[in-house]
């Protein structure tokens, strides 16, 4: 990380940007802006105009999802220095706080920005074939949840009478038809998407080659990893899937067991479950692995878990190879 003479925090809310700079003198200054390209634009001219070295500063701001990604896309496009950074990340670095405003958050946020230079990572935007993906994953999202809500009708069928049930049934029966025709539009855009950028769609191809992972999981696998660019090792993806164990234990009177940590992606976490049963089916190696630990004892989920690490590690390792997952189970005397 380089040395920055500026620190610019700034606190990211729906309609507004409120800013904090901070530079080696004490003296603050603090401004509200909307959240727009134009008021964006218009505050780095401003920042320019003032002698700020722009080269020398950095941007920080919490990653709040759709309503930050146009601050990062003004940022990335002036290739300016920025670092989205999760929220919790940055409230627990504060200690003990009284009270609560956008403007107050914005100064602890630049704060926060240059007491943690040497640890931040800068942030980089996804490729636009990723964004893509993700914006339709999501809308994908969206529509199998309401599928699901809708099916919930048919419930009702044993408990109404026809009459009454009949009010209802034709309409919510076309509602689920058409949104089953929206899923499989839905299906066939994500594969154009990843058939059209060659990287993804070869990412894709060594995953899948890996038993227990399907379309879904490798879709969102890439997601997560922006394309294996996000993560340097199976071990901190699987800190952040929420599989990798970790010590519990404090002195000589705490002495917990090692434990996940409940801070993690629960999606990627729960396609890693998902993939883990189907995996311990159809792959014999990980089968055996199930079966032998379960006669020892250990806890049904402790296993499982241990299982996703595994899937993990092989995933990172099929792409850093860059060949398909070979079973050596069945070469085995």
């Amino acid at each position: 990380m380089k040395n920055y003479r500026t620190y610019i925090g700034i606190d990211v809310a729906k309609l507004t940007l409120d800013y904090c700079i901070v530079k080696e003198d004490p003296q603050l200054e603090q401004g509200q802006i909307l959240n727009t390209q134009k008021s964006v634009d218009k505050f780095l001219k401003t920042l320019k105009k003032t002698g700020c070295q722009m080269n020398e500063t950095l941007f920080v701001f919490e990653n709040t999802g759709i309503y930050s990604s146009l601050l990062a896309l003004v940022l990335s496009e002036n290739s300016l220095d920025y670092a989205q950074v999760p929220a919790l990340e940055i409230k627990r670095s504060l200690g003990i706080t009284r009270g609560k405003s956008d403007k107050v958050d914005a100064k602890e946020i630049a704060h926060y920005a240059k007491r943690n230079t040497d640890k931040i990572a800068l942030s980089t935007l996804p490729e636009l074939s990723l964004q893509q993906l993700k914006i339709v994953f999501t809308e994908r999202e969206k529509t199998v949840a309401a599928i699901k809500t809708f099916e919930r009708t048919k419930e009702n069928e044993m408990f109404l009478t026809k009459e009454v049930f009949n009010s209802v049934k034709a309409i919510n029966n076309q509602t689920v038809k058409h949104l089953k025709k929206q899923l499989v539009m839905l299906d066939e855009k994500i594969r154009t998407l990843i058939r059209e950028d060659e990287n993804l769609y070869g990412q894709q191809q060594l995953l899948k080659s890996i038993p227990g992972i399907g379309d879904i999981t490798s879709v969102y696998i890439l997601m997560a990893t922006k394309g294996f660019t996000a993560f340097t090792s199976g071990r901190k993806f699987a800190c952040y899937s929420g599989v990798a164990p970790f010590e519990h234990s404090s002195g000589t009177s705490i002495k917990g067991k090692t434990r996940v940590s409940h801070l993690a992606d629960k999606k990627m976490k729960t396609l890693l479950h998902m993939a883990s049963l189907t995996a311990i089916k159809y792959d014999p190696e990980l089968k055996d692995y199930y079966n032998r630990k379960k006669a020892e004892g250990k806890h049904t989920m402790l296993v499982l878990n241990n299982i996703k690490c595994k899937m993990v590690y092989r995933i990172f390792a099929v792409i850093q190879r860059k060949s398909n997952f070979v079973n050596l189970h069945k070469f085995a005397a």
